[in-house]
């Protein structure tokens, strides 16, 4: 049976003003990011702290940002500002642009991915941030690697610790960013 004019169509179709998309205030979009760096750089990477370093901050603003909005290019926006900027503050000896990249691929992927599923469910945010860290980091290995021969390690089974932890830490930080959310 195929449709025609005259036949309703009985299911649901899910355009994109139908999607939640939010906005935020200038300082939000300024200053959540600029702190979640700030952190990362400052505070958990001097620190001797085993697990500080494995939790990445700017990867998962980059991804709340961009689920959120749930528009592609501002998501490459987003990702790569704060991948920027975390380079900027990763110091010498680390080419600038390399989070840069990860970040703006996580971004565009997140913000995609948005549009196409439930975002704001914690189970779906557990998923989409251990699945992108995997990405992120495979980015960031094959930029730093493959394109600038530099020395990288890759390891399955700190990448599958590190994004466990990122993701359940994620569902926090997702949770805390939530009250910054406009319509």
């Amino acid at each position: 049976m195929t449709l025609t004019r005259d036949m309703p169509f009985r299911g649901s179709l899910t355009s994109r003003e139908q999607v939640s998309v939010y906005e935020f205030s200038w300082p939000a979009i300024v200053f959540i990011p600029l702190i979640a760096v700030v952190i990362q750089v400052f505070i958990f990477v001097p620190l001797r702290i085993r697990f500080l370093p494995i939790l990445d901050l700017p990867f998962l603003v980059t991804i709340f940002f961009a689920t959120a909005r749930r528009n592609p290019i501002s998501g490459c926006l987003t990702g790569c500002f704060i991948g920027l900027l975390q380079d900027l503050f990763a110091g010498y000896g680390h080419p600038l642009g390399m989070y840069g990249i990860a970040l703006t691929v996580v971004g565009f992927l997140a913000s995609s991915l948005g549009v196409k599923i439930d975002v704001e469910n914690p189970g779906s945010r557990f998923l989409i941030t251990f699945f992108f860290f995997g990405i992120e980091e495979g980015v960031y290995y094959g930029v730093a690697h493959g394109m600038l021969r530099q020395p990288a390690q890759w390891s399955w089974s700190h990448l599958a610790v590190s994004a466990l932890v990122n993701a359940v830490i994620g569902i926090f930080v997702f949770r805390f960013l939530d009250r910054f959310k406009q319509r």
